[in-house]
């Protein structure tokens, strides 16, 4: 498999922000990469449009809302595609519908989840913050 090599400096420059834009069957979504973050998020509000393409899986998340209170969260197992790969992984479905929409208010994008560390790992991206760019071990 090829090495994925990806720029990160147009989220960047136009959110202030690492985004990252997968397709598949949900068209185009728009993820936040946080290194902050130990689990995937899918917000809620994609999950409901898009509930058939997901897999609901058993037991649930205790994960923090943006605004710092815990929450049990539904897990879900989803499938994107990303510059021409499938990545698959587990999210945490999350309402952080007034954090999103600030953002979106602020600079006229739509975050529609969060790849944390998990997704990171899952997949062996590496974040060059000197470059500002993500790439992949060749698996």
């Amino acid at each position: 498999m090829k090495k994925m090599e990806f720029p990160l400096t147009f989220g960047l420059q136009k959110a202030g922000l690492p985004l990252i834009l997968m397709s598949g069957k949900t068209n185009n979504l728009c993820f936040l990469i946080d290194t902050g973050a130990t689990h995937n998020t899918l917000f809620d509000f994609v999950y409901e449009h898009f509930k058939s393409e997901f897999k609901l899986l058993e037991g649930t998340y205790r994960t923090m809302g943006i605004e710092g209170h815990y929450k049990e969260t539904p897990i879900i197992e989803a499938t994107f595609n990303f510059e021409g790969r499938d990545y698959t992984s587990t999210f945490s479905v999350l309402d952080a519908s007034e954090a999103i929409k600030q953002v979106q208010d602020e600079t006229g994008i739509q975050i529609h989840g969060v790849l944390g560390v998990q997704f990171l790992i899952e997949n062996k991206w590496i974040i060059d913050f000197e470059q500002m760019r993500v790439t992949n071990e060749e698996k």
